[in-house]
């Protein structure tokens, strides 16, 4: 009877601790296929691209590297068109990086990505809009584009891509955004109407391929109803947005001490230094010349599209080499903001594109309605700035299909009264900014007047430079 009991006894055990270690698993705290620290899945050694399920406690460069790439494969949550009930939606400005590209670098003695940029809606990443939005773009005809943007292909179309052309997932990535903006603007706060008019748009990009594909693809997904006859999209030649105002001599000046700086930081860095040494090795170049040839462009585009890093007879490039390099990326952007060149830099630099929006936004609070709706189609060198010029510093470096959004609200309680709201790939970040950062302690309202952004772009964003306006802040050497 004993034997029995103690018998029946370790069979409950051993079935708990069954129980157990199945129930550890589904919950993720023992992995089933672990990772090795060069990222790589032992049983694929064509995956380079470790599942981080949450953020760490630290800097990971690999992490960072993921989030740059905001590869589209999970729902996004946003808090664009939150604000009081009483309040109403009267203007959206959208500043956007172009989603993601084959690289502008090609690592020297290595073969390229083997990245397909032909559009395929049966392969992932995919959209129900796509194959619909293939078919439109084909019938871009009656498009009225600006200058160079004419001769521009509508959508990327190229087996084999091109050196910064556009990827299908860089199409996904502004579909889903026009799509997410779409059901915030248009079907819940009725920004345009079933009838709305080429008027009521202001579409701007730089003459890009893969700017203009990304702003396509993200009005594809947004607009009530897609209108050829409707769509005017304008030419911008310089980067930053400066249009008529980009002869600031001071702006050059700040952004060479910053070049100056990413050097000094550069050289300093002795483990960077011996990865390029090892790299350079592995590919057979000189290592000056592998520096020059910024392999991390080229390195992220194996990584966000889940390729193996190239190798030759000698070697292969790993995610240690990858790592160390994205690592000093990341040093280099936290330096970046204590030393505040690049700051200076990005007040005069952004100043034209800031005093456009505001001029607009206070036409549309005097009761303009043109114009409420302006979609900016740019560059990682754009939002950049603007993101520190605004006092922004928390906020990440660009990421592919990164959004920065303005929106004017009016109070339903005093029309006369109006407020912004600014958000960053879905993140209401208005009160992190330099104008106002202690406004919402003595304020109830979730968002920021209209005036105190007024002010900041018209006064107080030259008070650094002891100046009164943009063309003395210019001209006006530092003491």
């Amino acid at each position: 009877m004993l034997f029995r009991n103690r018998f029946l006894f370790l069979l409950a055990l051993a079935a708990l601790l069954a129980f157990l270690s199945l129930s550890l698993q589904f919950l993720h705290l023992i992995p089933v296929n672990p990772i090795r620290e060069d990222g790589l899945n032992p049983k694929s050694r064509k995956r380079i691209m470790p599942d981080l399920l949450t953020e760490p406690p630290v800097i990971d460069p690999v992490y960072e590297a993921r989030v740059y790439c905001n590869i589209p494969t999970i729902a996004e949550r946003s808090m664009e068109g939150h604000a009081p009930h009483y309040f109403k939606l009267v203007s959206v400005q959208v500043l956007i990086r172009h989603g993601d590209r084959y690289p502008l670098y090609a690592i020297p003695k290595t073969k390229r990505p083997d990245i397909d940029c032909m559009l395929v809606p049966s392969r992932k990443p995919s959209h129900p809009q796509l194959e619909a939005f293939i078919k439109q773009m084909s019938k871009g005809s009656a498009a009225q584009m600006d200058g160079p943007l004419s001769s521009l292909p509508r959508y990327p179309s190229h087996s084999l891509c091109e050196m910064g052309e556009l990827t299908q997932t860089g199409v996904v990535q502004h579909l889903r955004n026009g799509q997410l903006l779409r059901e915030i603007y248009i079907n819940k706060h009725k920004l345009l109407l079933s009838d709305w008019t080429a008027k009521q748009l202001y579409l701007e990009t730089t003459g890009k391929s893969r700017t203009l594909q990304s702003a396509l693809a993200l009005l594809y997904t947004f607009l009530p109803d897609f209108d050829w006859k409707k769509i005017t999209m304008r030419h911008q030649w310089s980067t930053i947005f400066c249009s008529g105002s980009c002869d600031c001599p001071m702006r050059n000046h700040y952004l060479e001490e910053e070049q100056r700086r990413q050097y000094s930081l550069r050289v300093k860095n002795n483990d960077l230094e011996k990865i390029y040494v090892d790299m350079a090795k592995i590919v057979g170049i000189p290592t000056r010349q592998l520096r020059a040839s910024n392999p991390i462009d080229s390195l992220l585009c194996y990584f966000c599209h889940n390729v193996s890093f190239p190798c030759t007879k000698t070697g292969c490039i790993s995610m240690e080499h990858f790592k160390v390099i994205k690592r000093h990326q990341l040093e280099d952007e936290r330096e970046r903001q204590e030393k505040k060149l690049y700051f200076f830099y990005a007040l005069l630099a952004t100043h034209p594109l800031l005093n456009q929006t505001v001029n607009r936004l206070q036409r549309i609070a005097e009761g303009k309605k043109e114009e409420v709706f302006v979609l900016y189609s740019a560059h990682d060198v754009t939002l950049s700035p603007v993101l520190s010029a605004l006092g922004i510093t928390e906020a990440r470096f660009p990421r592919f299909a990164a959004r920065l959004v303005f929106e004017l609200w009016q109070d339903g309680k005093r029309p006369k009264e109006h407020f912004i709201r600014i958000l960053y790939n879905g993140a209401d970040v208005t009160f992190q900014t330099s104008f106002c950062k202690d406004y919402y302690k003595r304020s109830s309202k979730p968002m920021c007047p209209l005036e105190k952004f007024v002010n900041f772009v018209k006064r107080d964003m030259f008070l650094v430079f002891n100046s009164t306006s943009y063309y003395d802040a210019c001209r006006r050497r530092p003491l």
